[in-house]
Protein backbone atom coordinates (compact mmCIF):
# COMPACT_ATOMS: atom_id res chain seq x y z
CA UNK A 1 0.00 0.00 0.00
CA UNK A 2 2.86 2.34 0.83
CA UNK A 3 4.53 1.65 -2.52
CA UNK A 4 1.22 2.16 -4.31
CA UNK A 5 0.68 5.56 -2.66
CA UNK A 6 4.25 6.57 -3.50
CA UNK A 7 3.77 5.66 -7.14
CA UNK A 8 0.56 7.71 -7.35
CA UNK A 9 1.88 10.92 -5.75
CA UNK A 10 5.08 10.79 -7.82
CA UNK A 11 3.25 10.19 -11.11
CA UNK A 12 3.39 13.17 -13.52
CA UNK A 13 -0.26 12.59 -14.46
CA UNK A 14 -1.35 12.95 -10.81
CA UNK A 15 0.63 16.18 -10.51
CA UNK A 16 -1.02 17.55 -13.66
CA UNK A 17 -4.42 16.58 -12.26
CA UNK A 18 -3.80 18.58 -9.08
CA UNK A 19 -2.59 21.60 -11.09
CA UNK A 20 -5.67 21.35 -13.31
CA UNK A 21 -8.01 21.23 -10.30
CA UNK A 22 -6.29 24.27 -8.76
CA UNK A 23 -6.82 26.19 -12.02
CA UNK A 24 -10.47 25.07 -12.19
CA UNK A 25 -10.92 26.16 -8.58
CA UNK A 26 -9.52 29.60 -9.47
CA UNK A 27 -11.91 29.91 -12.42
CA UNK A 28 -14.87 28.95 -10.21
CA UNK A 29 -13.88 31.53 -7.58
CA UNK A 30 -13.79 34.18 -10.31
CA UNK A 31 -17.19 33.11 -11.67
CA UNK A 32 -18.69 33.27 -8.18
CA UNK A 33 -18.13 37.03 -8.20
CA UNK A 34 -20.96 37.28 -10.75
CA UNK A 35 -24.45 37.24 -9.10
CA UNK A 36 -26.03 36.07 -12.36
CA UNK A 37 -23.71 33.07 -12.65
CA UNK A 38 -24.20 32.20 -8.98
CA UNK A 39 -27.98 32.30 -9.40
CA UNK A 40 -27.77 30.01 -12.43
CA UNK A 41 -24.93 27.63 -11.49
CA UNK A 42 -24.68 28.06 -7.71
CA UNK A 43 -25.35 24.39 -6.95
CA UNK A 44 -22.74 23.28 -9.50
CA UNK A 45 -20.15 25.63 -7.97
CA UNK A 46 -20.94 24.23 -4.53
CA UNK A 47 -20.52 20.61 -5.65
CA UNK A 48 -17.33 21.43 -7.59
CA UNK A 49 -15.77 23.08 -4.53
CA UNK A 50 -16.56 20.03 -2.39
CA UNK A 51 -15.16 17.68 -5.03
CA UNK A 52 -11.92 19.66 -5.35
CA UNK A 53 -11.54 19.77 -1.58
CA UNK A 54 -12.07 16.01 -1.45
CA UNK A 55 -9.31 15.45 -4.01
CA UNK A 56 -6.95 17.69 -2.01
CA UNK A 57 -7.71 15.68 1.15
CA UNK A 58 -7.05 12.46 -0.77
CA UNK A 59 -3.75 13.89 -2.04
CA UNK A 60 -2.61 14.75 1.50
CA UNK A 61 -3.64 11.27 2.73
CA UNK A 62 -1.69 9.58 -0.07
CA UNK A 63 1.41 11.67 0.64
CA UNK A 64 1.23 10.72 4.34
CA UNK A 65 0.70 7.08 3.40
CA UNK A 66 3.73 7.22 1.11
CA UNK A 67 6.01 8.06 4.06
CA UNK A 68 4.18 5.93 6.67
CA UNK A 69 4.80 5.07 9.43
CA UNK A 70 7.07 8.15 9.67
CA UNK A 71 4.26 10.63 9.03
CA UNK A 72 6.39 13.38 10.59
CA UNK A 73 8.45 13.36 7.37
CA UNK A 74 5.40 14.78 5.61
CA UNK A 75 5.36 17.79 7.92
CA UNK A 76 9.10 18.43 7.58
CA UNK A 77 8.40 19.98 4.19
CA UNK A 78 7.14 23.55 4.55
CA UNK A 79 5.07 23.26 1.37
CA UNK A 80 3.27 20.21 2.76
CA UNK A 81 2.47 22.18 5.91
CA UNK A 82 1.05 24.97 3.75
CA UNK A 83 -1.08 22.52 1.74
CA UNK A 84 -2.34 20.84 4.91
CA UNK A 85 -3.20 24.22 6.46
CA UNK A 86 -5.23 25.17 3.38
CA UNK A 87 -7.20 21.92 3.73
CA UNK A 88 -7.85 22.51 7.44
CA UNK A 89 -9.07 26.07 6.87
CA UNK A 90 -11.20 24.90 3.93
CA UNK A 91 -13.09 22.58 6.30
CA UNK A 92 -14.38 25.59 8.27
CA UNK A 93 -18.14 25.98 7.66
CA UNK A 94 -18.90 28.86 5.27
CA UNK A 95 -21.64 30.19 7.54
CA UNK A 96 -21.87 32.42 10.58
CA UNK A 97 -18.92 34.31 11.96
CA UNK A 98 -16.40 32.04 10.19
CA UNK A 99 -17.83 32.66 6.71
CA UNK A 100 -15.13 35.17 5.76
CA UNK A 101 -12.34 32.83 6.92
CA UNK A 102 -13.85 30.00 4.89
CA UNK A 103 -13.99 32.18 1.76
CA UNK A 104 -10.37 33.26 2.22
CA UNK A 105 -9.35 29.61 2.71
CA UNK A 106 -10.96 28.74 -0.62
CA UNK A 107 -8.95 31.54 -2.19
CA UNK A 108 -5.77 30.07 -0.69
CA UNK A 109 -6.35 26.96 -2.79
CA UNK A 110 -5.33 29.02 -5.81
CA UNK A 111 -2.06 29.88 -4.03
CA UNK A 112 -1.46 26.12 -3.87
CA UNK A 113 -0.44 26.44 -7.51
CA UNK A 114 2.90 27.70 -6.19
CA UNK A 115 3.48 24.57 -4.11
CA UNK A 116 2.72 22.22 -7.02
CA UNK A 117 5.07 23.77 -9.59
CA UNK A 118 8.78 23.34 -8.73
CA UNK A 119 9.84 26.48 -10.62
CA UNK A 120 7.41 28.64 -8.62
CA UNK A 121 8.55 27.00 -5.38
CA UNK A 122 12.13 27.90 -6.30
CA UNK A 123 11.21 31.55 -6.87
CA UNK A 124 9.28 31.82 -3.58
CA UNK A 125 12.10 30.09 -1.69
CA UNK A 126 14.52 32.58 -3.22
CA UNK A 127 12.40 35.52 -2.06
CA UNK A 128 12.25 34.10 1.47
CA UNK A 129 16.00 33.56 1.49
CA UNK A 130 16.49 37.15 0.32
CA UNK A 131 14.62 38.69 3.28
CA UNK A 132 17.64 38.92 5.64
CA UNK A 133 19.75 40.59 2.96
CA UNK A 134 16.87 42.84 1.94
CA UNK A 135 16.61 44.11 5.52
CA UNK A 136 20.04 45.70 5.16
CA UNK A 137 19.10 47.24 1.82
CA UNK A 138 15.83 48.55 3.32
CA UNK A 139 17.78 50.02 6.23
CA UNK A 140 20.00 51.89 3.76
CA UNK A 141 16.93 53.05 1.86
CA UNK A 142 15.28 54.15 5.13
CA UNK A 143 18.30 56.29 6.01
CA UNK A 144 18.23 57.90 2.54
CA UNK A 145 14.48 58.55 2.80
CA UNK A 146 14.83 60.05 6.29
CA UNK A 147 17.63 62.42 5.30
CA UNK A 148 15.87 63.58 2.14
CA UNK A 149 12.51 63.92 3.94
CA UNK A 150 13.95 66.26 6.57
CA UNK A 151 15.83 68.20 3.89
CA UNK A 152 12.69 68.52 1.76
CA UNK A 153 10.66 69.67 4.76
CA UNK A 154 13.20 72.34 5.61
CA UNK A 155 13.39 73.58 2.00
CA UNK A 156 9.81 73.40 0.71
CA UNK A 157 7.25 73.12 3.55
CA UNK A 158 6.33 76.83 3.47
CA UNK A 159 6.10 77.05 -0.32
CA UNK A 160 4.38 73.69 -0.90
CA UNK A 161 2.64 72.57 2.31
CA UNK A 162 0.56 70.03 0.37
CA UNK A 163 3.59 67.82 -0.17
CA UNK A 164 5.99 68.89 2.58
CA UNK A 165 3.98 70.10 5.60
CA UNK A 166 5.27 67.37 7.96
CA UNK A 167 7.83 64.59 8.16
CA UNK A 168 5.22 61.92 7.42
CA UNK A 169 3.84 63.74 4.38
CA UNK A 170 7.39 64.39 3.17
CA UNK A 171 8.09 60.64 3.35
CA UNK A 172 4.92 59.91 1.36
CA UNK A 173 5.97 62.49 -1.22
CA UNK A 174 9.38 60.88 -1.54
CA UNK A 175 7.70 57.49 -1.97
CA UNK A 176 5.72 59.01 -4.83
CA UNK A 177 8.95 60.37 -6.31
CA UNK A 178 10.76 57.03 -6.05
CA UNK A 179 7.91 55.31 -7.93
CA UNK A 180 8.40 57.90 -10.72
CA UNK A 181 4.65 58.63 -10.67
CA UNK A 182 4.12 62.32 -11.65
CA UNK A 183 7.16 63.26 -9.59
CA UNK A 184 8.01 66.07 -12.00
CA UNK A 185 4.92 67.98 -10.82
CA UNK A 186 6.36 68.08 -7.30
CA UNK A 187 9.75 69.11 -8.68
CA UNK A 188 8.38 71.97 -10.80
CA UNK A 189 6.40 73.24 -7.83
CA UNK A 190 9.59 73.31 -5.76
CA UNK A 191 11.53 74.98 -8.58
CA UNK A 192 9.15 77.95 -8.38
CA UNK A 193 10.87 78.73 -5.08
CA UNK A 194 14.37 77.32 -5.71
CA UNK A 195 15.52 77.13 -9.37
CA UNK A 196 18.13 74.55 -8.41
CA UNK A 197 15.65 72.31 -6.60
CA UNK A 198 15.93 69.88 -9.50
CA UNK A 199 19.30 68.79 -8.09
CA UNK A 200 17.50 67.56 -4.94
CA UNK A 201 14.96 65.50 -6.88
CA UNK A 202 17.31 64.13 -9.51
CA UNK A 203 19.84 63.02 -6.90
CA UNK A 204 17.09 61.30 -4.90
CA UNK A 205 15.73 59.52 -8.00
CA UNK A 206 19.22 58.31 -8.87
CA UNK A 207 19.88 57.04 -5.34
CA UNK A 208 16.40 55.76 -4.51
CA UNK A 209 15.29 54.33 -7.84
CA UNK A 210 18.36 53.24 -9.73
CA UNK A 211 20.87 52.39 -7.00
CA UNK A 212 18.66 50.91 -4.27
CA UNK A 213 16.27 49.08 -6.62
CA UNK A 214 19.23 47.53 -8.41
CA UNK A 215 20.58 46.43 -5.04
CA UNK A 216 17.27 44.61 -4.42
CA UNK A 217 17.56 42.93 -7.81
CA UNK A 218 21.18 41.95 -7.16
CA UNK A 219 20.24 40.36 -3.81
CA UNK A 220 17.40 38.35 -5.37
CA UNK A 221 19.52 37.16 -8.31
CA UNK A 222 22.36 36.15 -6.00
CA UNK A 223 20.00 34.11 -3.80
CA UNK A 224 18.35 32.61 -6.89
CA UNK A 225 21.75 31.35 -8.08
CA UNK A 226 22.41 29.86 -4.64
CA UNK A 227 18.97 28.20 -4.57
CA UNK A 228 19.58 26.68 -8.02
CA UNK A 229 22.96 25.39 -6.90
CA UNK A 230 21.39 23.77 -3.82
CA UNK A 231 18.72 22.18 -5.96
CA UNK A 232 21.37 20.72 -8.25
CA UNK A 233 23.20 19.30 -5.23
CA UNK A 234 19.96 17.70 -4.04
CA UNK A 235 19.45 16.12 -7.44
CA UNK A 236 23.01 14.82 -7.31
CA UNK A 237 22.47 13.32 -3.85
CA UNK A 238 23.88 9.79 -3.30
CA UNK A 239 21.62 6.91 -4.21
CA UNK A 240 19.87 5.29 -1.26
CA UNK A 241 20.14 1.61 -0.40
CA UNK A 242 16.48 1.12 -1.26
CA UNK A 243 17.00 2.50 -4.76
CA UNK A 244 20.04 0.23 -5.30
CA UNK A 245 18.06 -2.84 -4.22
CA UNK A 246 15.23 -1.85 -6.54
CA UNK A 247 17.63 -1.55 -9.49
CA UNK A 248 19.19 -4.92 -8.61
CA UNK A 249 15.79 -6.62 -8.55
CA UNK A 250 14.91 -5.13 -11.92
CA UNK A 251 18.29 -6.25 -13.30
CA UNK A 252 17.73 -9.79 -11.99
CA UNK A 253 14.33 -9.93 -13.68
CA UNK A 254 15.87 -8.76 -16.95
CA UNK A 255 18.62 -11.42 -16.69
CA UNK A 256 16.05 -14.15 -16.07
CA UNK A 257 14.12 -13.08 -19.16
CA UNK A 258 17.32 -13.19 -21.21
CA UNK A 259 18.15 -16.67 -19.86
CA UNK A 260 14.70 -17.87 -20.86
CA UNK A 261 15.16 -16.54 -24.36
CA UNK A 262 18.61 -18.16 -24.64
CA UNK A 263 17.16 -21.51 -23.60
CA UNK A 264 14.60 -21.28 -26.39
CA UNK A 265 17.25 -20.53 -28.99
CA UNK A 266 18.05 -23.79 -30.95
CA UNK A 267 21.67 -24.90 -30.56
Amino acid sequence: MKQFARCIVSAPLFERLIIGLILVNGVILGMETSPDLVAQFGDFFHLANHFILGVFILEAALKMMAVAPQVSRYFKDGWNIFDFSVIVFSLIPATGEFAMIARLARLLRVVRLISTIPELRLIVSTLVRSIPSMIHVMTLMGVIFYIYAITGFQLFHEHDPTHWRSLGISLLTLFRVVTLEDWTDVMYKAMELHPFAWMYFVSFVVLGTFVVVNLFIAVVINNLDEAKAERLRELEAPVTQEEILKDLRETQKALKRLEGRLERVPS
